[in-house]
């Protein structure tokens, strides 16, 4: 085995390590997501983000978010996204940022007049400072990862370094969840999203992590796995880590992560010559192969319910009225608040508020965009057009960035059905306006 095989063999065994001993020991959850924090900031420091560790400890801490929510391993509900900002904000210190992320410094000033008319617009007993910061973070935390990352050059085998960070605690979910709930069967009542299969925890957040997870290990099968070894290792982890995503019932995540396995797949198979789409035939069928055992043991593991639930039928087969599970109506609400007030919306989080007053139903939305229409209006609307087109005014630049549009679908349809709870849509959305160079540059740090 060699050195680089046997390395990277450790550090998979050491994080399905860390789910095991967090699962038998939960006090130590905390000691693991300080660990992150503490740890991460001395690496940066030590190193003065020379080779963009400022991503990698980002990253790891971007992945291991639902992990420790889940086993109460966070210091609050917000720790991932204050504690990216904080790491994003070291590194612009040591390495500076874009002083042409004029479109990022925009969207964070049109998110400024929602907040000043919430501090108005508000209930009374509302806790004004832990309801706006609450609703606000995702964005700015987008906003900033975003101005750091902006046409920052760094080498491809970087990008493969980040988005490993990421998938590592990911493993560790795995693992916890096995361990959580080692037999599906005897929780299945419902073809319903599942917190016993979550471990506890919201079934669309985990299954956010665990498609993405899906995608990362899929992808370095397809982009670096030099030897069958290194196939065989990725190829039990995606597969492992999709079965555990399909019994969450949640399908968003899920979804997604398919999405963006197709999406890289597309547009490996679109720049490669023909010795390259003879190779690349051969990984789509491994993965359909793969998915295929995935699905069918998923589906003989639950009895039939996940073919139901993908077919959005209740557990007798009968085909349900709606496939948003109540998250339409909010949306329809949010759209019809954006419509009385089409210029500053109706304030950073009083749409919850007015929703219910007038319907009865204080149900959080899962949409960002049609939170961001209702409650900052047209500008809102403006912020949503500049993340949305930037990404493929760069992609005209830089073509080579072949994770672009993958991270793009993520962050786009993770805020249609999770919004911005979590710090994963930001930051993944911040890593496609990366400028990747094909070689290792030594000007990794270098921003236009």
């Amino acid at each position: 085995m060699k050195r680089e095989e046997l390395y990277y063999f450790y550090l998979i065994l050491f994080h399905i390590g860390i789910g095991f001993v967090i699962f038998l020991f939960p006090i130590l959850a905390k000691v693991y997501g300080f660990s992150i924090l503490f740890l991460g900031s001395y690496f940066i420091i030590k190193k003065q983000n020379k080779n963009q560790e400022v991503l990698l400890v980002a990253a790891y801490l971007v992945g291991s978010e639902v992990f420790l929510r889940m086993t109460g391993g966070t210091i609050s509900y917000e720790f991932s996204k204050y504690g990216v900002m904080i790491f994003l904000v070291m590194g612009m210190y040591y390495s500076g940022f874009s002083k042409t992320a004029v479109p990022y410094w925009i969207f964070l000033l049109l998110l400024i007049p929602g907040v000043i008319l919430s501090t108005f617009v508000l209930n009374f007993d509302t806790n004004i400072r832990t309801t706006i910061a609450f609703n606000i973070s995702g964005p700015v935390c987008l906003g900033v990862a975003s101005i750091y990352t902006y046409r920052r050059k760094i080498a491809l085998e970087r990008m493969y370094d980040i988005l490993l960070c990421m998938g590592l605690p990911i493993i560790s979910c795995m693992v916890y969840l096995a361990f959580y709930t080692p037999n599906i069967r005897d929780v299945l009542t419902s073809t319903q999203s599942n917190f016993e299969t979550s471990g506890g925890y919201g079934p669309n957040q985990v299954a956010t992590f665990l498609g993405l997870g899906m995608f990362i290990f899929f992808s370095r099968i397809i982009l670096n796995s030099r030897t069958k070894f290194m196939v065989v290792i990725n190829l039990i982890l995606a597969v492992n880590i999709s079965y555990r995503g399909m019994v969450t019932f949640s399908r968003g995540g899920m979804i997604t992560g398919l999405l963006m396995i197709m999406l890289l797949l597309l547009f490996l198979y679109f720049k490669s010559n023909l010795r390259g789409k003879l190779k690349l035939n051969y990984i789509i069928s491994l993965i359909a192969l793969a998915l295929v055992v995935s699905w069918s043991y998923t589906s003989f593991q639950t009895g039939g319910l996940i073919n139901k639930r993908y077919a959005n039928q209740d557990a007798k087969g009968r085909v349900k009225q709606t496939q948003l599970s109540g998250r339409g109506e909010v949306a329809m609400n949010e759209i019809d608040l954006f419509l009385k007030n089409p210029v500053f919306g109706v304030g950073v989080a009083k749409g919850v508020e007015v929703r219910r007053a007038e319907t009865g139903n204080g149900t959080l939305s899962h949409d960002e965009i049609t939170r961001m229409m209702a409650e900052h209006g047209s500008l809102g609307i403006l912020a949503l057009l500049i993340l949305f087109f930037t990404p493929f005014i760069l992609y005209l630049e830089n073509s080579f960035n072949l994770f672009l549009l993958c991270f793009v679908a993520f962050w786009f349809l993770t805020i249609n059905h999770a919004a911005m709870r979590t710090a994963v849509p930001a930051f993944v959305y911040s890593l496609s306006l990366l400028n990747v160079q094909l070689s290792k540059s030594k000007r990794q740090n270098e921003v236009s």
